[in-house]
């Protein structure tokens, strides 16, 4: 499954821990989104950027496997069968990235993430997950964002299969949150009794990221 080791510090690791040490993009503006679709400081591009932590790596449909377990009274390991066997849901929405650009209207194909909750019984404990990458990566949600009406475990954007750049074949899409939450090649999934954080909020991002509070830092 996942490699487990730490990303490499890239040129992106090292820009990214300096906006968050000076506060870079803060405007200082709150938003509703009921109100405004585009978060404070957000601005929008047609394409889709690629950002990764300087290796993106190649995992086959038939090497995958994704594990659920931590506090779970089901712990599951599903390969790409019995993934697909799952329930498919489709979802139309915004992407944020905490880099201030924002993409509307992405339909996105895959597993609800709450079928999966449903499937491994989360223990009455558990009330955040954190998220392994099969490259390294890791960051954490509470469990009700996880949990999300639109939240899903995609395997297609846009009615193709998400390429390898942009996390394929399975990345999670949380869309109310930026887009650093929603992990790229998802490995694992563990439910945890209390939030604690990974990656990017070891390195000075905010533990929940909610954009239209403009929570890009943990200052």
């Amino acid at each position: 499954m996942s490699d487990d080791q730490p990303p490499e510090d890239s040129k992106l690791t090292r820009s990214k821990r300096a906006w968050a040490e000076a506060g870079k993009f803060l405007t200082g503006r709150h938003a509703r989104p009921e109100e405004e679709r585009l978060p404070p400081g957000q601005h929008l591009v047609r394409d889709w950027p690629v950002l990764d932590l300087g290796s993106q790596p190649d995992v086959t449909r038939e090497r995958w496997k994704l594990r659920i377990d931590g506090l779970a009274a089901r712990p599951i390991t599903l390969d790409w069968a019995a993934f697909m066997a799952l329930p498919q849901k489709s979802f139309v929405s915004d992407i944020h990235c905490v880099t201030t650009w924002s993409r509307y209207d992405n339909r996105w194909e895959g597993v609800a993430t709450a079928d999966l909750l449903a499937l491994v019984e989360p223990r009455d404990e558990a009330a955040a997950v954190m998220l392994h990458g099969y490259d390294g990566y890791t960051t954490n949600l509470k469990l009700a964002d996880f949990a999300a009406a639109d939240a899903l475990l995609a395997h297609s954007w846009e009615g193709k299969q998400i390429p390898r750049e942009h996390g394929g074949p399975v990345r999670l899409v949380v869309p109310h949150l930026y887009f650093w939450k929603s992990a790229k090649w998802i490995a694992r999934i563990e439910l945890l009794g209390a939030d604690r954080p990974g990656f990017w909020e070891v390195n000075g991002y905010h533990l929940r990221g909610d954009p239209w509070n403009e929570e890009r830092y943990s200052g």
